[in-house]
């Protein structure tokens, strides 16, 4: 069951990165300036992590399989709807339909996990299931890159949809909800406005604060570079090809497959975890600051790498997520910390489409702001999670 819901997982984390291979033949195509492209690409995200909202309280109430194969089939008529897009208005509804559609497939496979293994297993689990996912990515390296420039970046949009399908036919025929043990009463079913209260109830908690905020620009920064800023930083900046660019994503895609479940087996455990996401996400800031202050080509391929081999710690923020919270809570917490994810990476792909328009407004290198940008996010996000009230059973209360 895992493994078929992982499948649509890998699916949405396609769909998140291919504005990094799309990117240049759409700005030829439809004219698009580095703004008009930052909305293109947020508009998944967008819809995704507003999406979550309601997700969490489906699979609250209604169960995970009833939930995906619910949401699923947006995707493929999203990603159907943008291959056949004759402008730019109907391509960023379709990237909206898109991301409506996947809104489940990461949600779906942590509260799954969380539900049906124990708390120690949680982060070595998610790793390897986040790296089993990171296929998605492989798929909007080299091989998207030379079926855009063999036919079209329509053609793209067009495999993608049908990967939907197959992956809706794998999760309706395999994914089942566990029966309640014999001789367990079936407990009552939450009320819509109930679920609704426990959701907003979260964000009377301390600690979510403190959560949200690094959530909203840790995996932003690597997907806003994977996803956006990659493809068009190594074909303006250095000359790539479009399948050379599309061969350093793919390395990069490569590194954050095992980047995940190396962080799972490395999980400090409660006492040390949140040293390590501030280090991790310091260390990650300061990799984009050399970035923005070098134009070296070795460096514009090492350091992206070097940002995905970082990327894995994510996995930690999850098991952060799972301790801070009662199990009673575990999908709407982990929907909430789910959700500021991605509308992070909406709003940095948005603003880094700003930035980097503006900057060359004012005859700037528009990578260097935005790169720079990132990191100026990133600093501010582990301050905010280092200084902000933790979760008592982070600091060691009972």
């Amino acid at each position: 069951m895992l493994l078929a819901l992982a499948a649509g997982f890998a699916l949405s984390q396609a769909f998140r990165t291919v504005a990094a291979i799309l990117a240049t033949p759409l700005q030829a195509e439809f004219g698009l300036s580095a703004q008009a492209l930052g909305v293109f690409a947020g508009a998944f995200h967008f819809a995704f992590g507003v999406m979550q909202f309601f997700m969490g309280i489906g699979i609250d109430l209604y169960g995970v399989r009833r939930t995906v194969l619910t949401a699923f089939p947006m995707a493929a008529a999203g990603a159907l709807m943008a291959a056949l897009a004759p402008g730019y208005g109907v391509l960023v509804l379709g990237q909206v339909l898109i991301g409506i559609g996947c809104a489940p497939a990461f949600l779906v496979c942590t509260v799954f996990i969380a539900r049906h293994f124990p708390a120690s297993r949680f982060a070595a689990v998610s790793g390897a299931v986040m790296g089993l996912s990171g296929v998605g990515m492989l798929a909007t390296g080299t091989p998207l890159a030379w079926l855009v420039q063999a036919f079209s970046w329509r053609a793209g949009f067009m495999v993608l949809a049908g990967a939907c399908v197959l992956a809706w036919c794998g999760i309706y025929a395999t994914v089942h909800e566990p029966a309640p043990a014999p001789g367990d009463p079936k407990a009552p079913r939450e009320s819509v406005a109930a679920a609704v209260r426990g959701f907003a109830a979260l964000f009377l908690v301390r600690h979510t604060w403190g959560i949200v905020a690094l959530g909203a620009v840790a995996y932003a920064s690597f997907i806003t570079l994977r996803g956006l800023w990659l493809g068009p930083l190594l074909i303006a900046r250095h000359g790539f090809s479009l399948v050379d660019s599309g061969n350093v994503a793919l390395a990069v895609s490569l590194a954050g497959i095992f980047s995940a479940p190396l962080f799972g087996r490395l999980d400090p455990g409660l006492a040390r975890r949140r040293r390590w996401i501030v280090g991790c996400t310091l260390l990650t800031a300061l990799v984009f600051a050399a970035m923005a202050l070098a134009h070296s080509s070795w460096l514009d391929v090492a350091a992206p790498l070097a940002i995905a081999l970082l990327s894995g710690y994510i996995v930690l923020q999850y098991a952060d997520v799972r301790s801070a919270y009662p199990a009673a809570l575990t999908g709407r917490a982990m929907a909430v910390f789910t959700m500021s994810m991605f509308l992070g990476v909406a709003l940095m792909q948005w603003l880094t489409g700003a930035v980097a328009s503006a900057a060359q407004a004012q005859g700037w290198e528009p990578f260097a702001a935005v790169l720079g940008a990132i990191a100026a996010l990133l600093a501010a996000a582990a301050a905010a999670f280092a200084w902000l009230p933790a979760p008592a059973v982070a600091r060691g209360s009972p």
